[in-house]
């Protein structure tokens, strides 16, 4: 009679965990990225409905976004690349950046992000 060999091989387990690690991996060195990117946008749609009910002007936002970002220990963007333009709907607040993570070597993760928070209509 002959033997059946049954069960993966030690050279298929290799080519099922590797990419299942190098997957695993990639979501570790992103992961403090979109945790950022989560902050970031929190601390923009806090500044948005504060403005929305007493208004101001765009230094006077930038400030608050400043502050914001000092309470949340947010170091990237800088509170300087925030952009604040007003409209006919109110002030628009942009977080327009890129932000990336080394993965081995000389390869790198780059993510860009773009967030906008609209103050509701009559703030301003």
């Amino acid at each position: 009679m002959r033997n059946r060999q049954r069960g993966v091989t030690f050279i298929g387990w290799i080519f099922l965990l590797v990419p299942l690690a190098m997957v695993g991996y990639t979501a570790i060195r992103l992961t403090p990225l979109y945790l950022n990117y989560f902050r970031v946008a929190r601390s923009l749609d806090q500044v948005a409905a504060e403005v929305g009910s007493e208004g101001g002007t765009a230094d006077g936002i930038k400030n608050l976004v400043g502050k914001r970002f000092d309470i949340e220990d947010i170091t990237y963007p800088d509170p300087k690349d925030i952009e604040v333009h007003h409209d006919a709907d109110g002030w628009s607040i942009e977080a327009k950046y890129d932000d990336g993570s080394p993965l081995f070597g000389n390869v790198s993760l780059l993510v860009s992000f773009d967030k906008v928070a609209r103050t509701p209509a009559g703030g301003g």
